[in-house]
């Protein structure tokens, strides 16, 4: 028979979904929650991100069908969740009751108004401490069992911690695919996403630092199917290619850019907005009105491709420094068009992205509710975070995932925990 329940719940890892699902835990009726860490230094990845200014969230007024496409897994299982259970506005309100001032810049990104990721980390710690939840940290969590409903939490100073349900939320670290392989969950196999392209090529050489405002990138040998919203900033750097059109492409593709071993070619449109004809046409009359101008120059059709980037596309076009736009020939501006409009650039390696960093990869979401991100093999288990085969582009999406995600988990551990029917 089932031991009567005790309402206790513990979570695994004390990142930004552990401690969010502690706290809902305790709020939503659970008598008595205990948050383990396997570190001394819990909320670690929040106290980094954003280089310490801490990107809690993307704008909450976008529609939330729109906010899923910056998923590249996921996007289809958050829609619910994020309409329904938990989302961006939620969390803003969330945070505001806190004592959270918070402030949307342009680009969407949503930041604290102090700039510094500890006004983050104090509101979630000091929740966590209001609602009542104990906290276990520099202790790792080795083994979870169950049996007959009830859980028994292993830990390495080798003691066990009994409860009514389990929230697992250890982000990218690879103990926490371990515990939810052991208990029979199959882990979709993690790689990196969200880094910048290690790029060699005369056209960048000596031009970091220089970014461009508007630009798409792809591979050269793309995959079949629907091409990935890669369209953003551009950032040149001394080892290649960052910016946020750089991270989303490497998100979108990341399991496609492990099988070719981060080696192959970019393709580079510096114009999105305009189509290879037109450019070409924008050429043509640039040319005839300006034939007495220095063709590699200040002189040129598009402002927004800075003066170092043009003087270098219009050497790679074969354009000399004397030479002006009256002498240019056709094939000439042919290849100057196609630097424009599809430059190709050879990578080989990778980066890793300071300010916002996460893994693909994780617990396959076909084997959990995600109306209450409750497995669905094993009764009482829940799962929150990066831990989940769930990972977004940059700009807030990853948190936003871990406060939704932990919020949900948090509420049905607590029902589970109290004897109640989780929801569904």
């Amino acid at each position: 028979a089932t031991a009567a329940r005790a309402g206790r719940v513990v979570v695994v890892g004390g990142g930004a979904s552990g401690y969010f699902a502690a706290v809902s835990a305790r709020r939503h009726g659970a008598a008595d929650v205990l948050l383990i860490e396997a570190t001394r230094k819990p909320l670690k990845k929040v106290l980094a991100s954003g280089g310490g200014r801490c990107n809690v969230l993307h704008d909450p007024s976008l529609p939330v069908a729109d906010f899923v496409e910056r998923y590249p897994r996921g996007r289809r299982e958050l829609r619910g969740p994020y309409s329904k259970l938990f989302g961006p506005e939620d969390a803003k309100r969330w945070f505001e009751a806190e004592g959270v001032a918070l402030k949307t810049e342009a680009d969407g990104r949503v930041f604290p108004t102090t700039d510094s990721s500890e006004t983050i980390a104090a509101a979630l710690r000091d929740a966590a401490r209001t609602a009542g939840v104990r906290t276990k940290e520099g202790v790792a969590v080795t083994g979870v069992s169950v049996e007959n409903g009830r859980f028994a939490v292993a830990t390495k100073d080798s003691s066990s911690e009994a409860a009514d349900a389990v929230i697992i939320a250890t982000g990218s670290a690879p103990a926490g695919y371990g515990l939810a392989t052991a208990l029979g969950h199959t882990v979709e196999a993690p790689c990196p996403s969200l880094f910048s392209f290690r790029v060699q090529s005369p056209v960048l050489e000596g031009l970091a630092g220089l970014s461009l405002e508007d630009a798409v990138l792809e591979l050269r040998d793309r995959p079949k199917g629907p091409r990935p919203p890669t369209r953003g900033p551009l950032l040149v750097t001394h080892r290649g290619l960052s910016g946020p059109a750089a991270l989303r492409l490497s998100a979108f593709r990341a399991r496609d850019l492990r099988e070719r071993a981060y080696k192959g070619a970019l393709v580079l449109d510096a114009l999105p907005d305009a189509s290879p004809a037109a450019v070409r046409a924008a050429l043509d009359g640039h040319k005839k009105a300006n034939g007495k101008a220095l063709a590699a120059g200040s002189s040129r059709p598009y402002e927004q491709i800075p003066k170092r980037l043009w003087a270098r596309l219009a050497a790679r076009a074969g354009v000399r420094e004397d030479d002006r736009w009256a002498g240019l020939s056709s094939p000439t501006l042919d290849k100057l068009a196609a630097g424009l409009k599809r430059l190709e650039l050879d990578f080989d390696g990778k980066d890793t992205n300071k300010d916002e960093f996460t893994t693909a990869g994780g617990v396959a979401l076909n084997e959990v509710d995600m109306k209450s991100f409750m497995s669905k093999r094993v009764p009482g288990l829940h799962f929150a975070g990066e831990l989940l085969d769930v990972d977004g582009v940059t700009g807030g999406f990853n948190f936003m995932h871990c406060w939704c995600s932990g919020f949900a988990a948090g509420a049905s551990a607590a029902r589970v925990a109290e004897g109640c029917e989780p929801f569904s």
